[in-house]
Formats: structure tokens, C-alpha cells, sequence
């Protein structure tokens, strides 16, 4: 059986997450929209009412959001740096209520003022998330507007309310402890995953730009990279009877530079044992028509690229996280 030739090459990590900006429908051109709008259809823009400190805010997003591999963690490291929470989320309008209770609650509804600023942005069919349950329950009864909310959503809020001074410029009020939103549960989980244990009021925003730093020009990478790389492995089984299951995506792309470039083999007894790098530089000629060694360069160099800046960048987070801790525990 011919096998296929193996030619996937990723974009480069700087080309990674960008897209270019399209219109909106006429109700939501407000400035310049965020750049994955271009795969957003009409029907796929989402509004989103955000609670601020002395009024509302109403937003726009795209739902592709939540199509995304883990929108969980994707989400919150769009919200690192305040000029990427603009391709995330973009703002219609904002009002001050002198008694936001009474614009919103069980007994009385939604009252005009905000009935009115919600409709002036809302399209026909369109749905709108909320970042309350109830607000959830009685937007759908007195305005018949489908509503979202849940863990989602909430990253979105968490990200909006992170960037707030930047997201909503005319709120002039300070977040209260009551106003604040809880950390971030992607951001939570992306940290435990590299066994940083830290209170959630101990992170900063050097914390959450190393750790998205090291989402993005890692692990995506890594994502970006896996069906390749797992597609390679079959190759190496086949062809030189070397079973790959229990590899890592590195092991997998070193060996993968010894079959494509069987020179430089030697820089590979660090991850690969001698008697396999033998037997795929001994093997090298089988793989000749069987693999682009353009892709598997760039893969390689991709892999790498992660690995090291992964040792890098771990270490930092480790020491920022310890100088939080003491922060924390002297203040």
C-alpha cells in the first residue's frame, strides 16, 4: 500500500489568530471591528450586556468564539493584553443609571431606558449574552430576546471588566470588591496545568501575559502541529517498524528531521536512542517520496521553537508567581 505523502505545514506562530476586518450590519458598525470578523457571518454577531459600576454597556462578538478547540482557555488569553480584547469584543454604547435596579429586576422588568438602548442595537432573530442568570430570565420573558449565559460567557465578562478603563472610557467609577468578577476559570486551569498553584488574588498581569505568552507560542503550537505530527508517527511505524505511541510531539518531530536530514543526526541522543537514530538514518532513503521535507522542516523548527521558549518562559512564570505569593503574604 502506497502511503500518502505527508505535506502539512502550520502558518508560522506570528501569522497565528489574525484575520482581516469586514462590515457589519449598519446597526453595529461602531469603529473598527475586530479582525476574525471576516468568518463571521450576520447571523453569527452576538450582543452582550455588560454591567459596569454606574450603568450598562452594550458590546458586540462573534459566536465562532465558542467553536474554538477549548473557548475556555482560548478566551481569557485574548484578554492579556488590552489591544487583542478588541478582536475579541467591541463596544455600541454605553449609559450611566442612576439606580441600576431598577432598570433591571424581577418585579418590573427592564425598564425604556435600557428596553430602548438594547433594541437600538439588536438585529432581528439576534441573540444577546448576559452575565447574570436573572438577567438571563427576564430579558427572555419581558423582551423576547434570546439570551446566553454561562461559563463562556463569563470568561467574556471577566476579560471585559479586566480591561474596563479601556473597554467602557466613559465609566468614571472605581470596580468595588463586589463589582469584581472571579478569576478567570481558563486562566485558572491553564495554570494548574503547569502545576502553578496561586490564589486567584494573587495574580497580576505579568502573570496573565507570561502565561498567555506561553499559551499562544506553545501549547497552540503544539495544537496546530499534532495531527501532522501523529500522522508522521504512522509513517515511522511503517516504515521502519519504530512504534511511536508513547512519543512526545518533539521526539516525534526530531525524528522526523533525522529521516529528512540524516547528516545531522548526531544532535539527536538526547531525546532518541542511539539504536533508533541508527535505524532511521539507515532508513532515511524509504521516506523519500513519502514526506515533504519542506513541511517537516518547518515543523520541526516549530517544535523547537515552542520547546525552548516553553523552558524559558515557565521559569519566569514560576518566579513571578513566587513573587506574588510573597507580595501577598507580606501585605
Amino acid at each position: 500500500m502506497k502511503l500518502g505523502r505527508l505535506c502539512l505545514y502550520p502558518p508560522p506562530p506570528a501569522k497565528r489568530r489574525r484575520w482581516s476586518a469586514r462590515s457589519l450590519p449598519a446597526k453595529q458598525r461602531r469603529g473598527d471591528a475586530p479582525h476574525y470578523v471576516s468568518r463571521c457571518g450576520e447571523d453569527e454577531l452576538v450582543l452582550l450586556l455588560f454591567e459596569t459600576p454606574s450603568g450598562f454597556t452594550i458590546f458586540t462578538f462573534c459566536a465562532l468564539l465558542f467553536d474554538e478547540p477549548d473557548p475556555m482557555e482560548f478566551i481569557w488569553a485574548q484578554f492579556a493584553e488590552n489591544w487583542s480584547s478588541n478582536m475579541i469584543v467591541w463596544p455600541n454604547e454605553f449609559q450611566t443609571f442612576e439606580d441600576k435596579s431598577s432598570a433591571i429586576n424581577e418585579n418590573t422588568g427592564v425598564n425604556e431606558r435600557l428596553a430602548e438602548m438594547i433594541m437600538k442595537h439588536r438585529c432581528p432573530g439576534q441573540k444577546m449574552a448576559v452575565g447574570k442568570p436573572e438577567y438571563k430570565r427576564i430579558i427572555e420573558e419581558r423582551l423576547g430576546i434570546p439570551c446566553l449565559y454561562g461559563p463562556i460567557v463569563m470568561e467574556l465578562m471577566w476579560g471585559i471588566q479586566k480591561w474596563l478603563s479601556h473597554s467602557v472610557p466613559g465609566e468614571k467609577s472605581r470596580l468595588t470588591e463586589d463589582d469584581r468578577l472571579p478569576l478567570s476559570q481558563g486562566l485558572q486551569n491553564f495554570l494548574s496545568r503547569y502545576d502553578c498553584n496561586v490564589k486567584p488574588e494573587m495574580v497580576n498581569d505579568k502573570i496573565i501575559k507570561t502565561a498567555a505568552f506561553l499559551f499562544f507560542e506553545c501549547d497552540s503550537i503544539e495544537k496546530d502541529n499534532y495531527v501532522a505530527l501523529r500522522k508522521a508517527a504512522d509513517h515511522i511505524k511503517n516504515l521502519s517498524g519504530i512504534s511511536c505511541e508513547d512519543w512526545g510531539l518533539l521526539k516525534i518531530a526530531i525524528a522526523l528531521k533525522i529521516v529528512c536530514w540524516p547528516e545531522e543526526a548526531g544532535n539527536a541522543f538526547e531525546m532518541i536512542s542511539e539504536d533508533v537514530v541508527s535505524k532511521l538514518v539507515k532508513d532515511a532513503p524509504l521516506y523519500e517520496n513519502v514526506l515533504d521535507m519542506d513541511s517537516c522542516l518547518g515543523i520541526y523548527n516549530h517544535m523547537m521553537y515552542a520547546h525552548k521558549v516553553r523552558i524559558k518562559k515557565k521559569e519566569l512564570l514560576k518566579s513571578l508567581i513566587e513573587e506574588a505569593k510573597e507580595a501577598y503574604e507580606a501585605g
